[in-house]
């Protein structure tokens, strides 16, 4: 079984830019600090090499700002590697106000292996180890971002984790299956069946997907914010395809209301706690273009 979806992985879900458009180094030598060309030092952005279950050695970067209160966990799409991505996440950092953690899917840019759907499972939960072990980073400040096939890690990881503050999904998938053939049920050699996962995700689910998207129909948007528990507004952008969103203003005015509302809602949760005896506190459980299609 696992050798049939790794070919359905395989020829339909990963398009890694060849060669990849940038490279890692360490400055001054062996022992100096991890680079990522393109990036000068004054863009404030820590570079780290992260091994996971499976071996394999991802490239994440860590966007800092200073007034932070959650930390984005960015998940990109098929056909893009990080290079070309350096500024989407400056712009997003700047207007949202948030760090941003973004990473390389095993096999893409300056990460070792081969992608596949359960590298990329290892990829963000060793991406998050890091976040936890280097930065301290709690789930409760923690909103998870996943576009397109990144929308597949970004919902296992959100279904594992219970305290999560929220998830993005942008240009999401219900499975990869469905973005090919139209299936009522989910057959066994699917893969990143998000139809599944999104119904145990606890915290706020933010969707936002274009109407006229050519690859990723908008419905499987609609789909997905109708199984979530914790409903956010969505953002369904007319004429939006599915690799331009970023470029229509209403895409970051609504990721602000929403970094905006979570705000508020860390807020409160914090002040209902403080309000509470001791004895009775308890835990509160809450680009680039992208493609699909044969090599």
């Amino acid at each position: 079984m696992g050798n049939v979806t790794s070919s359905v992985a395989a020829r339909f879900a990963f398009f890694p830019p060849e060669p990849a458009t940038y490279e890692v180094f360490r400055e001054g030598g062996a022992e100096g600090r991890l680079c990522l060309s393109g990036l000068s030092p004054d863009r404030n952005v820590a570079v780290h090499l992260v091994e996971t279950k499976a071996g394999n050695r991802v490239v994440a970067t860590f966007w800092r700002h200073p007034l932070a209160r959650f930390t984005l966990l960015y998940s990109h799409g098929n056909a893009a590697d990080l290079g070309q991505m350096l500024d989407l996440f400056f712009e997003l950092r700047a207007h949202l106000r948030v760090n941003i953690m973004s990473y390389d899917y095993s096999g893409y840019g300056a990460s070792t292996g081969k992608p596949s759907e359960f590298n990329t499972y290892y990829d963000i939960e060793a991406v998050y180890d890091c976040l936890q072990k280097e930065y301290g980073i709690k789930q409760e400040d923690l909103i998870l971002y996943g576009q397109s096939v990144g929308s597949g890690p970004t919902l296992h990881l959100g279904a594992r984790l219970q305290k999560l503050r929220g998830i993005v999904l942008h240009s999401a998938i219900l499975s990869g299956i469905r973005v090919l053939y139209p299936v009522k049920v989910t057959v066994w050699f699917d893969i990143f069946k998000n139809i599944d996962k999104i119904r145990q995700v606890n915290c706020p689910v933010l969707v936002i997907h274009g109407t006229a998207d050519d690859i990723v129909d908008w419905t499987h948007g609609k789909r997905l914010w109708e199984l979530s528990k914790e409903k956010y507004d969505p953002l369904w952008i007319k004429g939006g395809g599915h690799c331009n969103l970023e470029a229509y203003p209403q895409y970051i005015r609504h990721l602000r209301k929403f970094i905006n509302a979570m705000e508020k809602l860390s807020v409160a949760e914090q002040t209902t706690q403080s309000s509470l005896p001791t004895s009775t506190i308890t835990e509160v459980k809450h680009n680039k273009c992208l493609r699909f299609g044969k090599r």
